[in-house]
Formats: C-alpha cells, structure tokens, sequence
C-alpha cells in the first residue's frame, strides 16, 4: 500500500503543479490586458508580476523535484516505495543464468564431439 500512498502523493503534487500553471497563465494574462489599456494600473502590474515571478520559480522548483524523483527510478537508484532495482537485479541475474547454460551446452558439445573423434 506504501507504493500506491507514494503515487498518489506524486500525482497530487503534479496536479498542484497544473493548477499552479493555471495561476500563471491567469496572472499574465491579466497583466497583458492592463498593459492593453491606455492608462494602466502601475500597482496592479507590479502586483501581477510578482504573483507571476513566484509562481514561474515554485513551479519551476516543483518540476525539479520530480524530475529528481523520476532519474532515480529510470537509473535504478534506490528511492522510497519502488522495487524496480530488484527487480532489475533479478532479470539480470536470470539472463546471466541462460547465457551460462547456454555456454555450458556448448563446452559440453564440444566434449562430446572431442570424444567421437
């Protein structure tokens, strides 16, 4: 259950990402539309480009930690809530085995084929 706790988590956190975009793009329009006007509101510019500012850097650190979180599980780094390293581990060692047993028929061949001869 830990696993799906964790992916519920991260898609909430992407989810508070979408809605902060949202912001953003509420925020700059809002300030285009003031610019439009022939006598605009200095303080509400100045307002919209702040809100503008510190949602573009939370968004922008928010897509860091998931990006972060993301190369961790591509690259088998240990991370909380994911088996994919063993997992991993466990169908190299699988094929390992195959290619072994695969070698050990040939050497074997070979043997007996030396011993016809």
């Amino acid at each position: 259950m830990a696993t799906y706790s964790l992916a519920n988590e991260r898609l909430r956190a992407l989810e508070d990402i979408e809605r902060e975009i949202g912001a953003i793009l509420q925020n700059a329009g809002t300030a285009i539309l003031e610019l439009s006007k022939e006598k605009t509101n200095e303080r509400l510019l100045d307002r919209q480009a702040a809100a503008f500012t510190a949602s573009v850097q939370h968004v922008e650190a928010e897509l860091s930690a998931q990006i972060r979180y993301l190369t961790q599980v591509a690259t088998g780094q240990p991370h909380e809530g994911s088996s994919y390293s063993s997992r991993k581990d466990c169908q190299m060692a699988l094929k390992r085995v195959d290619y072994a047993r695969i070698k050990i028929g040939d050497v074997a061949r070979t043997c007996e084929q030396m011993l016809e001869n």
